[in-house]
Parts: structure tokens; sequence; C-alpha cells
């Protein structure tokens, strides 16, 4: 395994031993977690381990920061959206149309237990971009592509002149109308912003070439600080457009109030509320943090319920294999749902039901399906 050279510039913590000067763990919990980071690394920032409230072993802070026995169950799978199959060169991907996907990196500043990548951010980089010729020569060639998402991994762990050598080359092409930075640092490191006016500077400019959008992954209203608040605040000032992400995560922010605070906190400072993700069933993460598809809605439902229009813009998504599948609502055990993107066009903006099992999570695809277009039931 590679040193990871971002965390250990920026002092985070990496070892159990580090972990537990703060979070005074029992010696069960030490060899429990010594166990579990044998096989994904462990990784907090400073700022993020100050989040935690140490006296509480519930704190939803620290279940998306601190390993825990549920990761030791082996259900799910490491690649449940199918990037495999849609990656064209090492380090791209190309699923819909419009968008092509880069991972630039395979570090992160921490490493949140919940990560849809965990096969491989902290782990290995073989499928981290490495010719950058042959990925601009791909863009070029595929006009079709009208936007680029620049992920991994953190895409601002990533030395600022390597980002600006990554956006010179993407600038140029003119038939992308606008770039994407897919991030975490403005909640677990947001000290990289605002201490890196060389960052902020080189985003402007850039910025002024082609609008760029900067999508953040808050997923608890306790992850606003005064710190993230300012480090967006510098983000928007530069130009930049701020949208964020979250995931319904189980013990973290499945409570309907929760949720909808994080929603308004979100449009507060004006982040965009963009996707709210239905919990991938990956190996390692399933079992901890994934919601049943009907509770989900439920909690869904309710949310929306709580909030104004601006706080409710975001769509559930379920990021299948075969697309962005927008989850409507249920009548009973029949639910309700819409490709909003489809990787094949046939699927496209198509509404489908399905009769969906109280405990059932996600769609896993068979060959007997009736229709094979369409994701069946587990």
């Amino acid at each position: 395994m590679k040193t990871n050279s971002y965390q250990k510039e920026n002092g985070i913590i990496k070892s159990v031993a580090e972990l537990n000067r703060t979070l005074l763990l029992s010696r069960g919990e030490v060899r429990k977690l010594e166990e579990i980071t044998k096989h994904h690394p462990m990784a907090v920032t400073p700022h993020y381990l100050n989040l935690i409230a140490p006296e509480n072993p519930h704190d939803p802070i620290r279940k998306m920061a601190v390993p825990s026995a549920a990761e030791l169950s082996l259900q799910g799978s490491f690649d449940t959206s199918g990037e495999k199959e849609n990656t064209k060169l090492q380090g791209l991907q190309h699923k819909y149309a419009q968008t092509a996907l880069i991972l630039i990196t395979n570090q992160c500043a921490m490493y949140c237990r919940h990560c849809f990548r965990k096969r491989l951010v902290g782990v290995a980089g073989e499928e981290i971009a490495r010719d950058w010729s042959a990925i601009i020569n791909y863009i070029e060639e595929h006009e079709e592509i009208n936007n680029v998402l620049l992920s991994g991994g953190d895409a601002l762990t990533v030395s600022t002149a390597t980002l600006e050598a990554i956006l010179e080359r993407l600038v140029e092409i003119p038939h992308l109308s606008y770039i994407r930075i897919g991030s975490r640092i403005p909640v677990v490191q947001p000290s990289r912003i605002n201490d890196d006016d060389e960052l902020i500077q080189m985003l402007r400019y850039h910025g002024r070439r082609k609008r760029i959008y900067l999508t953040t992954r808050f997923n608890h209203p306790l992850e606003i600080s005064q710190e993230s608040r300012e480090a967006i605040q510098r983000l928007q000032r530069a130009g930049l457009v701020v949208n964020n992400q979250a995931v319904l995560l189980k013990d973290v922010n499945e409570d309907p109030d929760i949720m909808a605070e994080l929603m308004t906190s979100l449009t507060r400072i004006g982040v965009v509320p963009y996707y709210i993700f239905q919990c991938r069933p990956v190996r390692r993460v399933k079992d901890a943090f994934q919601i049943s598809l009907p509770q989900a809605a439920d909690i869904i439902d309710q949310v929306r319920n709580r909030l104004d229009g601006l706080s409710k813009r975001f769509r559930f998504i379920m990021s299948h294999k075969t697309g962005k599948i927008e989850i409507l609502g249920r009548n009973g055990n029949q639910m309700f749902f819409k490709y909003h993107q489809a990787k094949e066009p046939a699927l496209a903006g198509r509404i489908f039901s399905k009769e969906v099992d109280l405990d059932e999570g996600w769609f896993n695809c068979q060959d007997d399906d009736e229709d094979d277009l369409l994701p069946c039931q587990e």
C-alpha cells in the first residue's frame, strides 16, 4: 500500500492508537478497529475529529469516520454501479453520453466508512488516470460529452499545480460547457481551501474560461462548521457554483428532522441540494449504513414535507448499473421509479413500478427478469 502523501503532510490520524488518544476506546473496540483497518484503512482529519462528541458512542459524525464491527460483513459487492464496464481508458469512465468521469487520485483527506469506492480509495491505484494525452484525445473525439467530472478519491487532495494542469487542458476543449469537481474537502479539511490563496486564484481564473461546479458531500448538519461555511464562501466568491450530494445513511441522517435541517442549512449558505442517494450495497458498507427502499422512500417524503421549494430541489436517486433511477415514492409494497439518467437511451425518462419487499435495499439484475431493460429485484 502506497503512502498517502496528502495525509502525511496534513497530520491526518491513521492509526487506532492515535484515535484512542481522543475517543478513549475500550480494549475490545481497539481490537475490532485494528482488525477492520487491516482490510480498509482509516484516516480522520483533525478538523473532523473535533466534530465528534467523544462521550457519545452513537455520534453520527463518529459513525462516518470511525470503523465499526459491521464493516466485517461481506454482503454486497465492490462495484455496485458498473464502473468497470463503463471504463474506456484507465481512469476514464463514460457511462452517460454527456458526461466523462475521470478518477484523478485514490487519495482522500478522510476515508469515509460509507464510501462506495471502497475497492480503491486509499488501497489501489490501478484505476487512476495516468495517460492524460489519451484521455484528452478521447474527450476531444467524443463531441457528445459536454461536461467532465473530476473525482477519485477526492479531487482537491491533489496539489494545486496538478489540478491546474488538468483544468488547463480541459478548458481548451470547445464542446465542454462546464467542468465539475467532486470533493468532501469543504466538509473534512476546509483549511485546504481557506489557507490556499493560490488554489482560489487558480479556480477563479479557469472558472472565467469555463464554468466550474464543485459538488460537496455534506451528510449531516453538524458537518457545516464555521470553517466549512468560510470555505464554501471562498469558493462562491471565486465564481464556482457549489451543490451538494448527500447519502441517506442509517444511524446518521435517517431522522427526517435531521435531513430536513441539512437541506435547509445548505440552502442558507447558497449550496444547492442536488442529490440524496440511496446507500449502495457496497461490501463492508451495506450492513452498516443501508436503509430499505420502502423505509427510505417514507423518510424522504417526510423530509420534503418539512421543506420549502428551494430546499427540496434534490432528487432521491439510486445510482444503479443501468442508470440514475429516481425513487418517486410508494403505495404499500408497490414503488414508483423514473430513469433520471440512463446508460441505454431506450430507458431515458422511463417511469416504472415494482413490488418491493420491506427489507429490500437495492435492485439486483437477473437474467430471468420479464423486462430485460429494467432492473430487477433481489
